[in-house]
């Protein structure tokens, strides 16, 4: 699924390394697309007293992953290879689940909580990969997106803890 789109490139890392690294970031991609996805469906679908509240903080997830997405893909294109976006490869690649039922809004909380904290995990396992392979851009850049996504986690947990 991996393909290069530039074989002369001459940015330290090699070939196969820029490969492997490039492979971790899609799979954190495909994840970031299905939590994406299912922030998109609550925000549209959440009812309740809490609406209103919930209605924009899906909101402000989505528009977050959205950017995280495009960085991520925008990572992958730095390191010379192609980016296979589609929804077969993203649901072939993804280490989470799809919601395919209606959830009450405490239960989208929860499912959002859960793909955080996978991601996150996920992510502490692809740091010390890119380090392995003398990729400090791609550390840098993981490191930065956990920080993020702890943040976030947090939020959601204050929100299912009120």
């Amino acid at each position: 699924m991996i393909r290069l789109d530039t074989e002369n490139l001459e940015i330290g890392l090699s070939e196969k390394a820029r490969e492997q690294i490039s492979s971790l970031l899609f799979k954190l991609l495909s994840d970031e697309f299905v939590t994406y996805v299912k922030a998109r469906n609550y925000h549209w679908n959440v009812v309740g007293p809490h609406f209103k509240e919930l209605h924009e903080f899906f909101q402000k997830i989505y528009e977050e992953l959205n950017d995280e997405i495009d960085e991520i893909a925008e990572r992958i294109r730095t390191l010379g290879i192609k980016v296979p976006a589609n929804m077969k490869n993203f649901l072939n690649e993804t280490n989470l689940t799809e919601t395919d039922e209606f959830l009450s809004d405490k239960e989208m909380l929860k499912s959002l909580l859960t793909d955080y904290e996978s991601t996150i995990r996920n992510i502490r396992e692809y740091i010390p990969i890119a380090s392995q392979n003398k990729d400090e851009g791609t550390v840098n850049f993981l490191s930065g997106l956990i920080e993020k996504k702890e943040k976030t986690a947090w939020m959601i947990r204050a929100t299912i803890e009120k």
